[in-house]
């Protein structure tokens, strides 16, 4: 057996470990032996430029100042997001002045852990290293069997599944990374410094937006804020980053999105809040000032911020089609009434497209604390556009319809059927003050009112809308007969 060498370092505890903790707690290893190649680290950054997508999709632009020697480099790119798309990777020289071709480039991510390093050595000899009672540290050679389980390790005289000591390392593979790096080669026509810029798609960054209603007292009006939440998975951190997001669904093909693509996305200027434009069938926000978005974090900043937009409060009673035939008549049902809360995304209110999010809503009690009242989601929703919020169901006010008749009519010319169906709606209201309550009935088919107790609205061709005023503490009933055709 060869003889065990004394090590000059101070002495340490020696004792039995688990595999996993030894490994972690004790790795040693000298220097790493590399290629020759010129590490390009987040200290040669010019800029950084974030674009984020829905649907867990960013564009990421780094511009960073290297010197390049003529003919052939080496660049090793460190720092790129865990969850980068390589085959998107798309280098640019800003100046043109070199003269660069991209000969290849490699994704390295096979990131140095213990784990990963010791999978290195498998069939290579390392050092094992022990301290005796009296502090003395000894290392002794022995080759790495197997890693899958569990550390099988052969000594020159035994083979043994148990490690007491810590495990030495002659040097670093040149194939393990401390940091995700993307390694391009290069040929350069000439010497000098330049600006090199990387763009690539990465998954792992997402955005949302989220709003906060805030009604008046008189609820005519409401204050709403606006929030994107900002969420970094992506494995490393962008800091004082310029950031975009782009409202809309982009289509992604089961192949790469070419780079060429998203080339013509321009950083805008920098207004107080972020600013909006068109972005092909797509929205684009530009944040006012750059932001660090760390690894693992979630931040949100503000998007829109509007005071005293006109809402209207309604309480809204939906029918049902498919109660319009032979036997839906037994009884009497509870239909919800729900509370809803309408406003219009208008120039000189609003006036910005809306992303899709959630809107919360909140009221002020007698006291003048806020109180959340519901929320409900939008969708990305354009300019002038309507937005109909389901805030909860009403508890004071409460419905009940049934069907009270029904009569087969027979077909005629280009109809195969038609009947004759009646229905009332009882609405009740327990609140000290009178209420609006919007009836909407779905009706199919081919319809006209005969009968009814109040004049309808026709808001669609298979809707039928009656507004009833409901009297404080009070009830009122809604009836009508239609003949339907199919």
């Amino acid at each position: 057996m060869p003889a065990r060498q004394p090590f000059a370092t101070p002495p340490i505890p020696g004792h039995r470990r688990a595999l996993a903790a030894l490994i972690l707690a004790s790795l040693t290893f000298p220097g790493a032996a590399m290629d020759q190649e010129q590490r390009i680290d987040d200290s040669a950054r010019q800029s950084l430029a974030v674009t984020i997508y829905n649907d867990d999709l960013a564009l990421i632009k780094d511009q960073r100042r290297v010197r390049l020697d003529k003919g052939e480099n080496r660049l090793a790119w460190r720092n790129v997001s865990v969850r980068i798309r390589p085959e998107t990777a798309l280098l640019n020289e800003r100046s043109g002045a070199l003269g660069l071709t991209l000969l290849e480039q490699n994704f390295d991510y096979d990131l140095l852990t213990p784990a990963s390093l010791l999978k290195k050595y498998l069939g290579r000899e390392i050092e094992v290293v022990r301290t005796n009672d009296a502090g003395e540290r000894t290392a002794e050679s022995a080759t790495v069997l197997a890693v899958n389980e569990g550390l099988v390790l052969r000594y020159a005289d035994r083979i043994e599944t148990q490690v007491v000591g810590h495990l030495a390392f002659p040097d670093v593979p040149a194939d393990l990374r401390d940091q995700p790096t993307l390694v391009l080669h290069l040929q350069s026509g000439q010497a000098g410094e330049g600006t090199l810029e990387l763009s690539y798609l990465t998954g792992g960054l997402s955005w949302k937006a989220d709003y906060v209603a805030d009604l008046a007292e008189d609820a005519q009006t409401m204050n709403l804020n606006g929030w994107v939440t900002l969420t970094n998975a992506s494995g490393v951190a962008y800091p004082k980053a310029r950031l975009q997001l782009v409202a809309g669904e982009v289509n992604r093909a089961v192949a790469a999105m070419p780079m060429m693509e998203m080339r013509g996305i321009a950083m805008a200027a920098s207004p107080p809040m972020p600013a909006e434009e068109n972005l092909a069938e797509y929205h684009l926000y530009t944040l006012p000032r750059p932001t660090d978005i760390l690894d693992q974090q979630t931040k949100q900043v503000a998007l829109l911020a509007a005071a005293r937009v006109p809402v209207t409060r309604e309480l809204v009673v939906q029918g049902q089609a498919h109660t319009y035939s032979e036997g839906a008549g037994d009884g009497w049902s509870k239909r919800p009434v729900e509370s809803m809360l309408k406003f219009v995304n208008r120039d000189g209110d609003l006036g910005i497209p809306l992303p899709k999010g959630v809107v919360r809503v909140y009221s002020k009690d007698s006291q003048g604390h806020a109180q959340f009242i519901g929320e409900d989601g939008i969708d990305h929703t354009p300019r002038n556009a309507t937005l109909n919020l389901k805030l909860g169901e009403s508890f004071d006010v409460t419905a009940r319809r049934k069907q009270t008749a029904f009569k087969k009519l027979g077909g005629s010319g280009a109809y195969d059927y038609a009947y004759e169906a009646s229905f009332v709606i009882e609405l009740k209201n327990a609140k000290f003050e009178p209420v609006q309550v919007l009836v909407r009935e779905t009706i199919p088919g081919d319809w006209s009112m005969t009968q009814e107790s109040l004049p309808h609205v026709k808001e669609a061709s298979n809707l039928a809308a009656w507004t009833v005023e409901v009297p404080a503490d009070g009830e009122v009933t809604l009836s009508w007969r239609v003949q339907v055709r199919h």
